[in-house]
Parts: structure tokens; sequence; C-alpha cells
């Protein structure tokens, strides 16, 4: 499994590095797109489903956004015949692709089966919980156990909304 972690990671790294040096908006975009789908993988691989389908579902709604904008402003492109960096481009994108969905297979199949559970760390929050002092025990993991990831999580959030509203706030005034 770390094999195919450092994989991914490096899939993620070229990815990243194309989609600065990307001479075109559009192939930048999906080069983005090879690293969130690539992250989906990776939280699959380390048993971390939640994170996969908030991180798959927020990858897709912001490509599916960022591509029809690009494909709806107004650029002129020359009209190019198909030339051979053209079929080496589709080579590598179906390569990739092959390589993403293998990898996407081989989390999947990691994964524990329907129904089953894994308490590797919930039997210490439970046999810890007296230590919290706290009544309930989802209160007690969430601000004694968990309290950084908490508050990185709070901020986070408070962070993308205070971002809203200051575009909004821009676009306002324009």
């Amino acid at each position: 499994m770390e094999i195919l972690l450092c994989v991914i990671i490096l899939f993620m790294i070229i990815g990243a590095l194309y989609s600065l040096h990307a001479k075109d908006l559009l192939s930048a975009l999906i080069a983005c797109g090879i690293v969130g789908y690539s992250l989906v993988i990776c939280f699959l691989l380390l048993k971390a489903p939640d994170l996969a389908i908030v991180q798959i579902v927020v990858e897709t709604i912001t490509l599916i956004f960022m591509v029809a904008i690009v494909l709806n402003s107004t650029r002129e492109e020359v009209k190019k015949q198909i030339t051979k960096r053209a079929f080496v481009n589709i080579g590598i994108t179906l390569a990739v692709t092959i390589v993403l969905v293998f990898s996407f297979n081989t989390a999947i199949e990691a994964l524990n089966p329907l129904g089953s559970h894994t308490t590797r760390m919930a039997t210490e929050y439970i046999q810890g919980a007296d230590k919290t002092g706290s009544a309930n025990l989802v209160t007690g993991v969430l601000f004694d156990f968990r309290g950084y990831d908490t508050l990185g999580e709070a901020t986070i959030l408070f962070t993308a909304a205070i971002g809203v509203l200051t575009v909004l706030r821009l676009k306002g005034r324009q």
C-alpha cells in the first residue's frame, strides 16, 4: 500500500507542477483535477472514506464550475490540425487515467466490507471517556481527544466564510 501511495503522491506532484507551467488554462484545470482525484484515492487507501466522499464531491463541483467558466470565457483560439503533440497528450492522459482507475479499484478493495466496523481508535476513546469529565461521549471526544482537529476544522470553515463574504463584497462594489 505504501508503494501505491508513493506513486499516487508522485502523480499529484507532477499534476501540480504541470498545472503551474501549462500554457493552456483548460490543461491546467485538468491537471488540478488529477491532483484532487488522486487525493480521493489516497484517502481511500488510508481508510478514510468520509474524507474521500467530501473530497470527490467538492472536487467534481469545483472542476465542473471552473471548466464551464473557461469554456464560456471569450477567447479566440487558432484552429489547429491534430499534431503529433496532441497524440502524445492524449496518450499521457489515457495512461494517467488507467493508473488512477487501477489505484481507485485497489483502494476500494482495501476498505472493510460494508457493515463491518474497525474499532482501532474507538476502543481507546470509549475506555478513556471517564477521563474527560463530560457526560456525553461525543462531546468528550471532540473537545478533549480531538480538540486541535476540531479547532482546525472550525478555522477552515471560518476562513472560507470570510473569503466568500469578501468576494461577494468586492463583486458588489464593481
